[in-house]
């Protein structure tokens, strides 16, 4: 059995979760914020055997899409740089970071 820690951008959770229910396979989802973006991300706990993880990867990766978003670094007090850096600038995001671990055991009560 594995644990697969899914981690993916709000936009593209729905869709993941719709999927996973379709095709039987249980998974936790929590809410949970990124530290880039500060922006909402879910992620998913989910355990499956290790025949289905190849599985389980290919609908997180088929769900997860990267776009195109303007974000606003954060205020530079350092007066040497130049006054650009406040100004929006535009950064990929969305995907999926997937985290594939061995469960020792697993209980259910």
């Amino acid at each position: 059995m594995k644990l697969l820690i899914a981690i993916v951008q709000d936009k593209d959770a729905n869709r993941l979760s719709n999927e996973f229910i379709d095709k039987n396979i249980r998974a936790t989802r929590l809410s949970t914020t990124g530290g880039f973006l500060k922006s909402g991300n879910t992620t998913f706990m989910i355990g499956v055997e290790e025949d289905r993880v190849d599985e389980v990867l290919e609908m997180i990766k088929a769900a997860s899409h990267t776009r195109q978003q303007f974000m606003t670094p954060p205020v530079n007090l350092d007066a040497q740089l130049d006054n650009t850096s406040s100004y929006p600038v535009e950064v990929q995001v969305g995907g999926a970071t997937v985290f594939v671990m061995p469960v020792d055991q697993f209980h259910q009560f």
